[in-house]
């Protein structure tokens, strides 16, 4: 059966290239930012907007795919009861970074797969980061060497490189930081004979 990522993020389809998965990736356009300050306007748990838009994306995708089965995934950073996108520009990534250092925060990811426009999985995960207090500096100097790449992602690191070194401690799936919960949707995927069993 066709596999479709609904997503144009690198890491989910490198997570999913890396496990021999056989997939094509589509963008799903999505309004991201309207929603999730409408979602966070009306007090709604992260996870319930994380999945609202896995969901979106996915159903988006599949009204062009119907025959496929269709993922869609979201991720909310959230620290303190704020939410966190990826950053802007380099400033709001700076900001982003100030705020994170020394504390805890929650990876909030919802996915779900839909097939001909009915969602027929969903997954909600949230591991836990500590980010250790890290020095303006240090900070100054891991914004040089990421540039523009730590645009890409929230909170403006990416856990498998160098934003490792920000880190003091991380509880939960390696996978749902990167940004897609590979093990259940494999488990998922294999069910449906999406991927060798």
């Amino acid at each position: 059966m066709e596999v479709i990522l609904a997503s144009a993020s690198r890491s989910r389809a490198k997570i999913l290239t890396g496990a021999g998965v056989p997939f094509t990736a589509e963008a799903a356009n999505v309004d991201e930012s309207e929603i999730r300050a409408s979602m966070q306007a009306e007090k709604a748990p992260a996870m319930a907007a994380a999945s609202t838009l896995a969901e979106l994306k996915a159903r988006k995708v599949s009204t062009r795919h119907p025959r496929a089965l269709v993922i869609g995934s979201d991720q909310i950073l959230e620290c303190g009861g704020a939410w966190f996108g990826k950053p802007v520009d380099l400033d709001d990534a700076r900001a982003q970074l100030w705020a994170l250092r020394g504390r805890t925060h929650r990876l909030v990811n919802g996915t779900c797969v839909v097939l001909n426009g009915t969602k027929i999985w969903t997954y909600g995960d949230a591991p836990e980061l500590t980010m250790r207090t890290a020095s303006d500096a240090f900070i100054e100097t891991y914004l040089a060497k990421m540039g523009s790449h730590a645009l890409d992602v929230v909170g403006a690191y990416e856990i498998e490189g160098l934003g490792a070194q920000l880190f003091a401690k991380i509880t939960g799936d390696f996978f749902s930081i990167l940004g897609l919960p590979l093990l259940p949707l494999l488990d998922f995927l294999r069910g449906h004979k999406a991927t060798p069993e």
